[in-house]
């Protein structure tokens, strides 16, 4: 591309000089202020495909974790399943640009280590003028392409905790648990881990994990670790449902759920080469990581299911595909193909494990397995983000904005920062969540009458069937 100067210069010299100006060096200073203050401006390759994962993304919501989990559960509870992750996305998106946005990505001032403040509260000061910076100094995006991109992220991290309680949890408690869950355990965690200054000013104050060196390409800790947790302390306070564990519970519609697994394998490449924030390589690459790692998974998870139950179940499959898709997520941009199918085949055997462990063992009505695949996946990919990460097995290291460099990757050291992120989610969220349970079953009540479980949330909460017949 020809420099902006040698444009302006032998243009702008002649005409400075017949206005008077005496000394051509003057007149070249003038034109090198003239271009410097020329901001950077958006591509339009990069727009389009923040506006085109932001979509993909959505999708991953509705309809994809919503048949995902409508399938999953007892006909009598479909609709309600439905309802509630629709009802959340529509909160969560009011929420987002009401204060959401402005507590997840400014400065907090005495707090910014752990949340943001409210300078862009109802989006104060964000139009279409106004530019985001990606990973790269001095390219930028329109900041309106971001706000609405990090939505849907806030929107799926809150539905997803719906898996935990299914069957059971009252329709209006699960409203304000969500408003509320979004607000102390969401925004400070998506704070922590992604705030920054950016390229340009990578040395502003950051957000508590990000100073650490964690990393979370696209919401490993922040998106299903929180999630995961979420669902499985929602389960502990709710209680199992009626009739767990003595009557069979199998799922209503494996197609449907089937369906919505698809959907959120196709959604989730929006969601990690998204996290890119720009149409680049890198991209690229977690978009080929986000099709090789839930492959191996499943693989995986099927060849576990295989050896110990003698038949490969399509449930299995799509969970396991799941799971290995949540386990990429955080390395989706720093790891390697190699590296992601390791990741794969890691993951699909741990959460394989973890459904019988928590249910058999921990004796946890976790109904849709929300822990086991998300809680324990996001576990596996934000450690081995520390470990797939390293150029020497492939992975892209870790940039160093002030030496303009890939920095020396110290290996121990990077999964230590990992740690430090799983451990502060693992805290922040189960203890947040606790007390959100508690409170709002103190005050109203968490659980539906026993009449009104029996009968099925459908009628019950909802006033209407899925089904005819």
């Amino acid at each position: 591309m020809m420099n902006l100067k040698s444009l302006v210069l032998p243009l702008a010299l002649p005409a400075l000089m017949l206005a008077g100006v005496a000394h051509a060096e003057e007149a070249a200073a003038i034109v090198e202020v003239v271009t410097e203050a020329v901001a950077p401006t958006p591509e339009k390759g990069d727009t389009t495909w923040m506006l085109i994962s932001t979509a993909l993304v959505f999708m991953m919501i509705l309809p994809g974790l919503a048949l995902f989990y409508g399938g999953m559960v007892r006909s009598k509870n479909v609709l309600s399943v439905l309802s509630q992750t629709m009802a959340i996305v529509a909160v969560v998106a009011i929420l987002w640009v009401v204060y959401g946005y402005s507590m997840a990505f400014t400065s907090g001032g005495d707090l910014n280590s752990f949340v943001g403040g409210l300078s862009k509260m109802f989006l104060a000061g964000v139009n279409t003028s106004s530019m985001v910076e990606t990973f790269s100094a001095g390219v930028v995006i329109p900041e309106l392409s971001f706000v609405i991109f990090q939505l849907t992220f806030a929107a799926i991290t809150v539905s997803l905790i719906v898996g935990g309680l299914a069957e059971r949890v009252k329709f209006s408690a699960l409203l304000v648990f969500s408003v509320l869950w979004f607000t102390f355990s969401y925004l400070p965690m998506a704070h922590m881990v992604w705030f920054w200054g950016g390229p340009s000013a990578y040395g502003d104050p950051a957000g508590f994990l990000f100073a650490k060196g964690a990393l979370d390409f696209a919401g490993g800790t922040v998106v299903h670790i929180n999630a995961g947790v979420a669902a499985l302390v929602g389960a502990m306070v709710l209680g199992k449902r009626i009739g767990f564990g003595r009557e069979p519970m199998p799922p209503h519609n494996l197609v449907m759920t089937m369906i919505g697994a698809s959907l959120l394998w196709v959604g989730w490449f929006g969601f990690n080469a998204g996290s890119n924030l720009e149409s680049n390589g890198t991209a690229a690459m977690a978009f080929l990581n986000t099709m090789l790692a839930p492959a191996a998974a499943m693989l995986a998870w099927a060849a576990a299911e295989w050896m110990t139950r003698g038949k490969p179940s399509m449930l299995g499959m799509a969970s396991g595909a799941v799971a290995g898709l949540v386990a990429v997520t955080p390395a989706a941009g720093f790891s390697g193909p190699m590296g992601a199918i390791v990741l794969g085949l890691v993951v699909g055997v741990v959460a394989f494990w973890g459904v019988a462990f928590i249910k058999r063992a921990l004796n946890v009505d976790d109904s849709l397995d929300v822990f086991a695949v998300h809680g324990l996946g996001g576990i596996v990919g934000a450690i081995g983000t520390g470990i797939v990460a390293n150029p020497a097995l492939g992975g892209s290291g870790v940039f160093d904005y002030a030496a303009n460099a890939v920095a020396e990757f110290n290996p121990t050291a990077q999964v230590i920062s990992q740690l430090w992120g799983v451990g502060t989610v693992l805290i922040w969220s189960g203890v947040v969540s606790f007390i959100l349970f508690k409170l709002i079953d103190m005050v109203m009540g968490l659980r539906v009458s026993e009449e009104s479980e029996r009968e099925g949330l459908d009628t019950s909460s909802h006033g209407e069937r899925a089904y005819s017949n």
